[in-house]
């Protein structure tokens, strides 16, 4: 067996000991691009699982906080949905933060796929928020009210305020960052957002799914948004209409120019109208998470964190029983045996 260009593994030709007859036998001259053979997805997005900012309704940008509790079942999961999904990834590319990085080794767990390259890259990280980070978003909409806080969080050209220099998340003192430091952004647009990540995209991403690889890509939500929108060709006055849920996979089929095929029922989807990727979660599932997202952060008649009420402990015990409880991350179980799997 011998391994060509690309990374291409090739089975050598039958040795022909009947000289008056040649042997060309096509079980035993086979080509693999792909690890993936058994579904037609070609693409993934993922958003990471509940950070300790997510569950304090904190703006986060890029802050390095990491996983809870929730947000590893939530990641485990989402490893699992992509399990029965029949998918298998030949490569991930996530961003330089931490819960991006360990919701993407929890699912390659779930799925059993340690062993496949895993690239990390600041392009891919979160947008920059500016001077709003650290703060409570409810609090900043009863500051500034619904629509601003709006068109900063998810309109096209309008950046919230600029970060200070002493601002005391700077990320100017992480190392990760020491090569580019003067190009830290002071905030990010999804503009701006774009313009990163479409250099990666157009650098990384498509030569890879050109070469015939199956690419899961896991990050955050407004620099997902900003790949998805290049991906969909959503209108920059209809992106503002756009959110992502935490850890449920969005799957893509792709043609030849590497553009979305549409989905099996031949509609968009219906958690968030734009979409021709398939939620493997349920379109559903996704609508009531988007709904208490938004309550979340613009309702201020509700008092209560959402991500810890009692709704959240529902979610949770779900979360339980699907990955397996006590300390999930130690009892990861293959995602192709087990309790849950047997169940479902």
């Amino acid at each position: 067996m011998a391994s060509g260009r690309n990374g291409i593994t090739a089975w050598p030709l039958q040795h022909n000991t009947n000289k008056s007859k040649p042997i060309v036998d096509n079980d035993t001259i086979r080509k693999y691009t792909s690890l993936n053979s058994d579904t037609p997805f070609k693409l993934c997005f993922l958003r990471h699982g509940q950070s300790t900012w997510n569950r304090d309704n904190r703006f986060i940008g890029w802050t390095d906080t990491p996983l809870t509790d929730d947000g590893v079942l939530e990641a485990r999961v989402a490893g699992q949905m992509l399990a029965r999904s029949d998918m298998k990834f030949d490569e991930v590319h996530t961003s330089l933060l931490r819960r991006s990085i360990r919701t993407t080794n929890l699912v390659l767990m779930e799925l059993g796929q340690e062993y496949i390259p895993v690239h990390k890259h600041w392009r891919l990280n979160e947008r920059h928020y500016g001077d709003l980070v650290g703060k409570n978003k409810k609090e900043v909409v009863k500051l500034h009210g619904k629509d601003q806080v709006q068109r900063w969080r998810r309109s096209w050209d309008e950046p919230p305020p600029p970060m200070r220099d002493d601002h005391e998340y700077h990320p100017g003192m992480d190392p990760r960052y020491r090569n580019l430091v003067h190009d830290i952004p002071k905030c990010e647009s999804l503009k701006c957002t774009l313009k990163r990540s479409k250099e990666y995209w157009e650098s990384v991403i498509i030569p890879s799914l050109r070469s015939g690889r199956t690419v899961l890509i896991v990050g955050h939500e407004n620099n997902l948004r900003s790949l998805i929108m290049n991906l969909e060709g959503i209108a920059e006055e209809d992106i503002i209409n756009l959110c992502l849920p935490r850890a449920v996979p969005l799957a893509y089929r792709l043609d030849e120019n590497f553009k979305p095929v549409g989905r099996a029922d031949g509609k968009l989807d219906e958690a968030t109208g734009f979409l021709r990727g398939e939620w493997l979660g349920g379109d559903d599932a996704v609508k009531e998470i988007l709904d208490r997202d938004r309550k979340q952060v613009y309702d201020t008649s509700i008092e209560q964190n959402l991500e810890i009420g009692p709704e959240k402990d529902k979610w949770r015990k779900w979360m339980q029983f699907a990955a397996g409880a006590p300390n999930p991350e130690m009892k990861a179980k293959s995602a192709t045996s087990g309790d849950f799997i047997n169940k479902i």
